[in-house]
């Protein structure tokens, strides 16, 4: 068994206080999405883990990439018939994770997730590099196939067809949007006395601001 007891690193490069963070929590994570922007060797700032129900009753995570958000909600895009697809559809209870490790930071989103308006989709679609719109249409996402090569083979086949056409979205991928329920940030700090700020939405659209503890 590998053992890994002594790892341990002291968390000392910033602090989160009720006296320095604003009543909306996406003001909070506009701030902390642009430091982390700004941040040298930060890597892809918008990865973030999705974790959902799945149809077997499991949970089950993985990483994609925020493409955008605003007050409205945290919008990615996938294949709708995807594992994760299927797994909305059934059960919309959804959880987004950030871990920006450079500044010793966590946000934590649970959220109900339903398809973005085909229009959205569309011109997200629209803006994507042509082998990025031939993969999403190529790849049955999820589903078990016989060899890398099939997959690239198919990938061929597709590329022959649209030469010199306009490759429209599929209707079976296109975004979600995430509307938050609640919204936590995590802190490191010191002697794992971590700060931990959650915000819940409230009936009248405000949000109630507790501290956690570590």
């Amino acid at each position: 068994m590998n053992d890994l007891s002594n790892y341990r690193r002291s968390y000392e490069k910033s602090e989160l206080l009720e006296t320095n963070i604003p009543e909306d929590p996406i003001n909070l994570f506009n701030k902390w999405f642009h430091e982390m922007e700004a941040f040298e060797g930060g890597g892809e700032v918008n990865a973030m883990t999705v974790s959902t129900i799945g149809l077997d009753g499991f949970p089950k995570s993985r990483v994609v990439l925020l493409k955008k958000f605003s007050e409205e909600g945290f919008i990615f895009y996938t294949n709708y018939k995807s594992e994760k697809g299927k797994a909305i559809e059934q059960n919309p209870n959804v959880c987004l994770s950030f871990f920006w490790q450079e500044m010793e930071r966590q946000v934590i989103i649970k959220g109900i997730a339903q398809k973005t308006s085909e229009i959205i989709s569309d011109n997200y679609f629209d803006s994507r590099p042509e082998g990025s719109k031939l993969g999403a249409a190529v790849s049955n996402q999820s589903e078990v196939i016989p060899s890398r090569d099939f997959l690239e083979e198919n990938l061929k086949n597709l590329e022959k067809e649209f030469e010199g056409k306009t490759i429209s979205r599929p209707d079976f991928w296109g975004g979600y949007i995430v509307t938050p329920l609640q919204v936590e940030f995590w802190q490191g700090r010191p002697n794992r006395l971590h700060d931990r700020i959650r915000y819940t939405s409230q009936s009248d659209f405000s949000w109630k601001i507790e501290r956690l503890s570590s």
